[in-house]
């Protein structure tokens, strides 16, 4: 067992101790340096140590730094949640602030219920969920529940939910047929979940769950043009809420702050999380359309649901000025050029690789699935430890290069990629040292014998 006192991940290894922080390095108690490729799990969007936001939430402290949202509200949290809805144009009607992505899930399935007992006539069958395989929604039993990650999920299921069922995810490397085009798979996907709506009873369902562009379980997956669309429609059919989740997607990382923007379609209910406050404070929310929030407010007024840090001031002022710093720094349109970047030096660098099946992605949110046969898709058996190989020798690199491993991209189980999530305001030359890092550590992994 390791000496620290922290219940780390792993109870045998101790993780790198980080001793700085900035901009896009980490530094550790070493001395060594690692570039920060992923910002974590995709959410130091703007890079560490911004002096910008260390004031915010300085300034916070000395005025309010906590205040329980039972009794009270203040300007931070009135402040973000105005921002965010005006974001949304008007889409959206109000915010709920929380502490973490798997909160707001949990609140979000919360909400979808309690929409359908307020509706007049009220409509109390409806307990379920429909959501995606190869999805991850939050690590709370209600959040897990939501998802469909396997390796997750295994030791919990017999405490998950029971009302939740899964249909096939969007993803076009390993789930579209021989030469079906690309409007007949969103047919085809459509049809499956009108089919999973008929085949749990429609009037049971609350919601159909999907995340805008799939994030870490299948490795940055964006949909195809006209599939929310036409599961939106599905939806409408039978009465049930769209609840999308953005908590790695959204708050600009594909290059609009919301990722729904770019489906042509408006979720009921949004999940958003790590780009929210972009690592500084732990932060994330719901997004509730006009619908949801006028059937609350003509009926009993009130959300049956509360925490003890929602709308954290603290917080709330620290997310506020990151969203300050990604629109008066033009960040937005930094992710779209950068984002075109990098993804034509990932192709260029990686695309013939007999080892790398697909390059996928939006904005600056990529990653890089890893096959045995190129011409098969056969994925590596997980002994292997593929994606987790290239992490760990990222990080041995001079400098290191952080990666984002996954395993079960190919069928839950199977299946490795790695993800690259960059801060917005990353810069070309940054790119080329983070893709040439990321070409060492795959070469490394796949030499010759």
């Amino acid at each position: 067992m390791a000496n620290s006192a922290v219940l780390h991940r792993d109870l045998h290894v101790d993780p790198h101790s980080i001793a700085e922080a900035s901009g896009l390095y980490l530094t550790l108690s070493s001395g060594k340096k690692i570039v920060d490729a992923t910002g974590g799990a995709a959410v130091s969007c703007i890079g560490h140590g911004d002096e910008r936001v260390q004031k915010a939430i300085l300034n916070q402290l000395k005025k309010v730094d906590y205040c329980h949202s039972l009794f009270f509200s203040c300007v931070a949290s009135e402040g973000l949640a105005r921002m965010l809805v005006d974001s949304t144009k008007g889409q959206m009607a109000r915010a709920f602030i929380l502490s973490s992505g798997s909160e707001a899930m949990d609140g979000a399935m919360k909400l979808a219920r309690q929409y359908f007992l307020e509706l007049s006539p009220p409509q109390p069958k409806r307990v379920r969920f429909i959501a995606r395989h190869e999805s991850y929604h939050g690590n709370t039993l209600g959040a897990l529940s939501m998802g469909g990650h396997k390796l997750r999920r295994a030791i919990y299921e017999p405490m998950l939910s029971q009302f939740i069922s899964r249909v096939s995810a969007c993803n076009v490397y390993r789930g579209s047929e021989v030469n079906e085009s690309v409007a007949d798979y969103v047919t085809r996907l459509a049809l499956e979940l009108d089919e999973e709506f008929q085949r749990v009873g429609s009037d049971t369902v609350c919601a159909f769950v999907a995340e805008t562009v799939v994030g870490a379980t299948l490795g940055c997956v964006p949909s195809l043009p006209g599939y929310f669309a036409a599961v939106k429609a599905v939806c409408d059919k039978h009465g049930a809420l769209l609840i999308l989740d953005e908590v790695m997607s959204g708050m600009g990382r594909t290059g609009t702050l919301h990722a729904w923007e770019q489906e042509g379609v408006v979720p009921d209910i949004q999940t958003i999380g790590k780009g929210l406050g972009g690592g500084y404070v732990p932060i994330a929310g719901m997004l509730i359309g006009h619908r949801v929030v006028n059937t609350l407010d003509n009926g009993t007024g009130q959300f049956v649901h509360g925490q003890t840090y929602q709308g954290h001031p603290t917080a709330c002022a620290g997310a506020l000025e990151v969203q300050r710093i990604i629109d008066q720094d033009n960040l937005l349109n930094k992710v779209k050029t950068m984002g075109q970047y990098l993804e034509t030096a990932l192709k260029a660098t990686f695309g013939n690789h007999p080892n790398v099946g697909d390059i996928r992605g939006r904005g600056l949110f990529w990653a890089l699935e890893f096959v045995k046969d190129k011409a098969s898709k056969e994925p590596f058996d997980p002994t292997e430890n593929i994606a987790m190989s290239i992490h760990d020798q990222g990080l041995r690199s001079d400098p290191g290069v952080l990666l984002y491993p996954g395993r079960g991209c190919a069928d839950g189980r199977r299946g490795d990629h790695v993800l690259v999530a960059p801060p917005y305001n990353i810069t070309t030359q940054e790119i080329d040292l983070i893709v040439d890092g990321t070409r060492m550590a795959i070469n490394h992994v796949f030499k010759p014998a």
